[in-house]
């Protein structure tokens, strides 16, 4: 049995997210939740509310122990890219690349 939440349309870029979600995979929520709110990147405020939102799934959704889960799996898969121009010297144009992301978080029961 496992709980899953999903974070579509990010505006964060991937990169970034995967360093936060190395932090947290294979840890026990409450630990995870502790790493999540005391680290100092921009990526840990909306990876702290959707593994809060994940764990509640599994609480409510699948009667799973809030105890007894921790992280199985943490992905991050790039979403679409918003393009932009910033005006250069002697008429040029530079691109600039907006990232965004779509995160996924699976929670499992510990045997």
């Amino acid at each position: 049995m496992e709980a899953r939440a999903h974070l579509r349309y990010a505006r964060i870029s991937p990169r970034k997210v995967s360093v936060v979600l190395d932090l947290i995979r294979n840890q026990p929520v409450d630990k995870a939740l502790a790493i999540l709110q005391y680290t100092k990147k921009a990526a840990c405020e909306p990876l702290f509310k959707l593994v809060k939102s994940a764990a509640a799934n599994a609480e409510n959704n699948h009667n799973m122990d809030k105890n007894a889960l921790y992280v199985a799996e943490c992905f991050v898969t790039p979403g679409p890219t918003l393009k932009r121009i910033m005006p250069r010297a002697q008429g040029r144009a530079f691109r600039i690349l907006k990232r965004t992301s779509h995160i996924t978080v699976v929670l499992k029961e510990k045997e």
